[in-house]
Order: C-alpha cells, then structure tokens, then sequence
C-alpha cells in the first residue's frame, strides 16, 4: 500500500484507494480544511497536489429550514434536512424499522414539493421495490462487496472483506474481479 504523501502526483493519487480518515489525517498536517464528503476530499488533495495551494472553496451559507410545522400535509420543501425531528415524525408513522435510507433521501430531495403523506408512500413503494439501489462513487467498499456476492454466493463475509485489502492494496481501480479470489 502506497503512503498519502505531498510527494504523490494527482495521477498517482487517483490510482490508489484511500480511506477518509487518510484523507482527513493529509488535510490535517497540510493545514487544508478537513470537513466534507470523501469526494470533496479528494478534489482538496488532488488541487493541492497538482499547485501546493489551497483550493478556494466557495463558503456555503447556513440555510434553515422551514419552521412550519411538521405534518402529514406539510410540504417537504427545497431545504428538507434528515434531522431528528423528522426521523422521530416518520419513526411515529412507519414505525420503529424506519431508516432514511440513500434511495428515500434522494426521493425527497427530488420532490420538494411533495408531502410528508406523499413520502411515506414513496418510502413504502421504495421498500418493496426489487431495484438495487445504485451505490456511489465514494463509497467503492460496498460496491466491491456487492459484486463480490454477485460473483461469489457460497463466499463468506471474511472472505469479501481479504480480497477487498488485496484489491485496495494495488494500483489501480478498486472493482471486484474473479482474480481477486488469489488473496484467499
């Protein structure tokens, strides 16, 4: 495995696989701000690889949501946030199981407009629905470990998660392949 240093280029940076506290222990000692998804991460460190300098990131102004009450004829609107009082709202609704889940977040997120009523149906049609969510970029773990039991079915967890540290460990991309089974 490769160590994260400013000695890397961006190219050979992209070429290796690194976990978010990495990436945040690299911002730390390089006094770049440390706060972000994994994704915006990577840009600080790539841009700062590439000048030595500091990525100017616009600031992001705080947005409150709406203090309307929560209900089930209230409007989502464009500034839902998954905050506590509203998982404690559909915890009441759905029941104890709910869980704001990537698929449901995008849901929301796409139909501000919508209601709270109108979001419990989509979460329960979303629930029944056979459809995989579509697992992002950043999150290259479950991707691999999920196609790894696509390919693997009588495989144990244990045996995903060695082939994953070999796969991670090489240069290059980080998708599960039939000969990452050397690792076992």
């Amino acid at each position: 495995m490769v160590e994260l240093t400013s000695d890397l280029t961006p190219d050979e940076f992209k070429q290796y696989y690194f976990l978010k506290e990495q990436l945040k222990d690299f911002c730390r000692s390089n006094n770049l701000k440390v706060s972000g998804s994994k994704q915006e991460l990577e840009n600080r460190i790539i841009h700062y690889l590439a000048t030595g300098e500091k990525l100017s990131e616009p600031s992001k102004k705080s947005v409150k949501s709406s203090s309307g009450e929560i209900g089930l004829n209230a409007k989502l609107s464009e500034n839902f946030k998954c905050s506590e009082d509203k998982r404690a709202f559909f915890e009441k609704e759905i029941g104890k199981g709910f869980k704001f889940k990537v698929n449901f977040q995008k849901w929301i997120k796409s139909n501000p407009d919508k209601t709270y009523a109108d979001a419990i149906e989509a979460y329960y049609d979303l629930q029944n629905s056979k459809q995989k969510t579509t697992i992002g970029k950043q999150f290259q773990y479950n991707q691999y470990i999920r196609d790894f039991f696509e390919d693997n079915e009588d495989r144990s967890l244990d045996d995903a998660i060695k082939c994953w540290k070999y796969k991670k460990s090489l240069k290059g991309h980080n998708r599960y392949e039939k000969s990452d089974l050397v690792a076992l």
